[in-house]
């Protein structure tokens, strides 16, 4: 008897589950700080671009994001916090300092001072038969040197970005990037390295002065980095970092607010304009989101949305424009920038290798809010 009317009961319970279960998800509420992160003229649905927003602060899975930045048009047009951050908070760049040495470079190329496809003024490399002397400018800056750095070595600290960083390089790391051997033909593979990018910042100064004082190599690059790009670009929170030796640590070390970090996006969108003054040739820019003879995911210090570039290591599945670029930093720091929206995203935060996978596609669900024009 009570079975039956158990089972009756249940059976008569089944339409409301099952109408509770076709029911929509109920969103979630968003918070006066979400909604007042975005512009009423964001050039997105204001609703949607919230959302997409909140879920990169609130979603744990995608780690923590700490700034996220919107420029559409040249405006900011979306712009939040995590507790503990603001405006005026300086961000680390991890890599995306690689993206600002190279634009360094350029300035020094279009200056006459260096050439992309000579030997590089590396004095170690100058011995008669040392065939690292055949090693070009082009070559460092599109990561395909042939020198021996592993960035990431299993176990990690015996990887040459960590020997150079932390261990026995740090004192003077261009010294211990420019002593490791050939591991192949200069120019004949990709390799992504750290190390390759402090060769650059070494060459810089070896450029703007002929003293081997570290005071004096760390007072001509920073001088002419603020002369030439943070001062015209009015990134006046940049702080680079140097070694003992006075070397710009260029593949790893700038810190900057979340506003500047999306001046120096739009800077390369508006293919080195800024405010109708041409700061490098725009076609330095082009080299630098051109696909590499070795890589078609990465250009000159710049990765790249083709193939597995944003990513690095992850097929993106053709989101958003092929045209798309970015300066990418460990733990997912990210300058995205697309010119065909007229879009410069940046996402500053601390997410683990998995929690960026996800994080970048919801990411991504920003970028893809905008119209291609």
């Amino acid at each position: 008897m009570f079975r039956t009317i158990a089972l009756i009961a249940s059976i008569g319970l089944m339409p409301s589950l099952t109408a509770c279960s076709d029911a929509p998800p109920v969103e979630r509420p968003l918070s006066e700080d979400a909604l007042n992160a975005v512009a009423d003229n964001a050039g997105a649905p204001k609703d949607q671009l919230v959302r997409a927003i909140d879920d990169l602060f609130v979603k744990e899975e995608l780690g923590d994001t700490r700034a996220l930045l919107v420029m559409h048009g040249g405006m900011i047009v979306a712009e939040r916090y995590a507790d503990g951050y603001n405006a005026d908070t300086r961000f680390v760049s991890w890599s995306m300092a690689k993206t600002v040495t190279a634009v360094m470079i350029g300035m020094l190329v279009a200056d006459g001072r260096l050439r992309l496809d000579e030997s590089v003024p590396e004095p170690r490399w100058s011995q008669t038969g040392d065939p690292r002397g055949e090693i070009t400018l082009r070559q460092l800056l599109q990561m395909r040197s042939g020198l021996r750095h592993t960035e990431a070595g299993d176990p990690p600290y015996d990887s040459a970005e960590v020997q150079m960083l932390f261990r026995e390089g740090r004192d003077d790391m261009a010294d211990w990037a420019t002593s490791q051997p050939l591991e192949a033909e200069p120019g004949a593979k990709f390799e992504y390295s750290s190390n390759t990018t402090v060769i650059l910042a070494d060459i810089a100064a070896r450029v703007l002065t002929k003293s081997t004082d570290p005071d004096t190599r760390r007072e001509a690059v920073d001088t002419f980095l603020r002369t030439r790009l943070f001062g015209p670009l009015d990134m006046d929170s940049m702080v680079p970092e140097y070694d003992a030796n006075g070397t710009l640590i260029g593949g790893s070390l700038m810190h900057a607010t979340a506003r500047d970090w999306g001046k120096f996006g739009e800077f390369l969108r508006n293919k080195g304009s800024y405010r109708g003054s041409q700061l490098i040739p725009r076609k330095w820019i082009t080299f630098m989101t051109t696909p590499s003879p070795r890589s078609g995911f990465y250009g000159a210090q710049t990765w790249l949305n083709k193939e597995s570039g944003l990513d690095r290591d992850e097929k993106l599945q053709d989101r958003g424009p092929d045209t798309m670029f970015a300066a990418i930093g460990h733990m997912g720091q990210y300058v995205l920038v697309s010119p065909e929206q007229k879009l410069t995203v940046v996402r500053l935060g601390h997410s683990s290798a998995e929690d960026r996978k996800r994080m970048l596609q919801d990411l991504l669900d920003v970028v893809e809010l905008y119209p291609e024009t």
